[in-house]
């Protein structure tokens, strides 16, 4: 099965347009105020009518209220929503949208349960753990801690480039792979080299 691929932290559309060339599946909208690839509507406006059939934009969000999240999708038409915060299952349910949910890979996690906690998700996005950051640290996780009977579609993020994802392909299997800060030129800045070295490391995974 191919391995689909997801660009995070898309802030430009012309980032977005370089993605879509290189046949990203689906980018990523940060709307978390704290991240330094926040967008603003206006932003996430002109990357998503940027976009052509068959790309997903994707919206993120940290522990947003239900009041930020709706006033999100009464302007900016995403196709899927990013929880990577600590939202409840029926927090992430309420929007009756298709959503991912992500999973901080502490030392005590365990996914079997949260697959079953988040039954209604259509993935668990796995990202390293950090204590006061909740995502695009940078840092991998150890890979085999995913067991390979998980009934979520997983998809990797954390500390991923073209440097690592075709082992961490191989070594996971995963639905999807998800990178930010591993194709920038700098944050929120995409850098189309870089990117097109991690789509065809993904492509050439086996």
């Amino acid at each position: 099965m191919t391995t689909r691929i997801k660009i995070c932290g898309i802030t430009r559309p012309e980032d977005a347009e370089k993605a879509v060339v290189l046949g990203v599946d689906a980018i990523g909208l940060v709307f978390y105020g704290p991240s330094p690839r926040n967008v603003d509507i206006q932003q996430a406006c002109a990357v998503v009518d940027s976009l052509p059939p068959f790309v997903t934009p994707v919206g993120l969000f940290v522990n947003a209220t239900e009041g930020e999240v709706r006033g999100v999708l009464d302007r900016v038409n995403l196709g899927l929503l990013q929880f990577h915060g600590d939202e409840s299952p029926k927090f992430c349910i309420r929007f009756n949208r298709p959503y991912i949910k992500a999973i901080r890979m502490r030392e005590d996690v365990d996914l079997q349960m949260e697959a079953d906690k988040y039954g209604q998700a259509r993935g668990l996005l796995l990202d390293a753990y950090h204590p006061a950051l909740p995502g695009g640290t940078g840092e991998s996780f150890e890979w085999t801690r995913v067991p390979d009977d998980l009934p979520t579609p997983v998809i990797l993020a954390g500390g991923l480039s073209a440097d690592n994802v075709g082992e961490a392909i191989r070594r996971v299997q995963p639905y999807a792979v998800d990178v930010s800060g591993g194709v920038e030129a700098e944050k929120g800045i995409k850098d189309w080299r870089k990117m097109a070295d991690f789509v065809a490391e993904v492509r050439a995974a086996k």
